[in-house]
């Protein structure tokens, strides 16, 4: 299967400012792009690459006053294959689990696991350990919250999605995440490109999608507390603790966000042009930064 992605992203600066944008394609689904254009900007301005400290391609760029524009468009073979299923994955004891994980079951800036504690030893202290506790969180969380782009807010954390009972699907990975590190079970945030393949169309504009990894049995699994199905056609983008660590753009003086357009389909339903939903939207620009 090939999959079609990219998006354009404008904003209108103030003055001139460093702008960093963390949309590279993930390192491990590097080798499955079979055609790209380069990152393009207008006005054309140098730019450089550099990994953080999660693995994440990061790109700097100097943006100048007025209007600037990124734009990116590839090609990735895909296997066809729905995430990964393996219900007897099992829970590894704190004291066996690598090094480098072990920050994935501390709190974060959105993931308050001091506030949730309790909450979270209530509802799945009982559920057996594993692949079905993950799977009763994520269906805790996917049947708490309500889903809509008009509850989207860049400061609500874990704790107050469960309480506000709304949110985007950021604020249904917080949640997650928080909760299984809870329970002891590391976990990290994911954001990348997700469309509509094996599913009916959402007439709704795509977005850049964030899901969950929870690590078990020495590796991880894909979550999805918002949608709570097993899709075909995830491309990753970056990984971190939660969304702090992976903004789409991080930039360092004030602009305005003026245009966004994302798009991820199947090339072979769509071979000239993509489809006609859901291939632009612009929202409130504190979610990009």
């Amino acid at each position: 299967m090939l999959i079609r992605l990219g998006y354009e992203i404008a904003i209108e600066c103030t003055q001139p400012m460093p702008v960093i944008s963390v949309l590279e394609i993930c390192k491990e689904r590097r080798a499955d792009i079979q055609r790209q254009t380069k990152v393009l900007t207008s006005p054309n301005v140098p730019n450089h690459t550099y990994e953080d400290v999660h693995g994440n391609l990061c790109r700097r760029f100097m943006a100048p006053a007025g209007g600037f524009r990124i734009l990116y468009d590839a090609l990735v073979e895909d296997s066809g294959e729905p995430d990964e299923l393996n219900t007897l994955a099992r829970e590894m004891p704190v004291q066996d689990l690598p090094d480098e994980v072990i920050g994935y079951l501390l709190g974060s800036r959105y993931c308050e696991t001091d506030h949730l504690g309790d909450i979270a030893w209530q509802q799945f202290g009982h559920v057996p350990s594993g692949w079905a506790r993950v799977q009763a969180i994520t269906e805790y969380v996917h049947n708490r919250l309500s889903f809509g782009y008009g509850y989207a807010r860049a400061t609500r954390t874990a704790a107050q999605a469960h309480d506000e009972r709304v949110g985007v699907c950021r604020d249904f990975a917080h949640l997650a995440i928080a909760l299984c590190r809870c329970m002891n079970i590391p976990a990290r945030y994911v954001n990348g490109y997700l469309g509509d393949i094996g599913i009916p169309p959402d007439p709704s504009p795509m977005d850049f999608n964030a899901w969950f990894e929870v690590f078990l049995d020495g590796k991880w699994y894909t979550f999805d507390a918002r949608h709570n199905k097993r899709r075909i056609g995830r491309v990753a983008i970056a990984r971190g603790r939660d969304a702090t660590d992976v903004p789409l753009l991080h930039s360092f003086g004030a602009h305005t966000l003026t245009g966004f357009k994302v798009w991820t389909y199947e090339q072979d339903s769509h071979p000239a042009t993509p489809p006609p939903h859901g291939i632009d939207r612009t929202f409130d620009a504190q979610m990009l930064s």
